[in-house]
């Protein structure tokens, strides 16, 4: 993202199926990142809807998203210039 944007380097993108879904996406993204960093978010917003999570890490910003959300706010063509590197994770532990 640096490129494109002063606040961050990478913006990171999820997917939730239902609000419950993207809340255990974020609930296992930060406390993996606080227990193996003891990295604390600068900021966390959505996290009471579920329905798009951000999480601000300074570095990385975590956006989490019900499918219908994603769509709407498109970040991939609103960041279009920044470099897209697609990774798929299903199965990781």
């Amino acid at each position: 993202m640096r490129p494109v944007c002063s606040y961050t380097d990478f913006f990171v993108l999820a997917t939730g199926q239902s609000p419950r879904q993207t809340k255990a996406i974020w609930d296992e993204v930060h406390a993996r990142l606080k227990h193996e960093e003891e990295a604390l978010p600068a900021s966390v917003a959505g996290e009471s809807e579920g329905r798009w999570i951000v999480g601000d890490y300074i570095d990385v910003v975590f956006h989490v998203f019900q499918e219908e959300a994603r769509r709407f706010y498109a970040l991939e063509r609103l960041w279009g210039d920044a470099a897209n590197e697609t990774r798929v994770f299903a199965g990781l532990s």
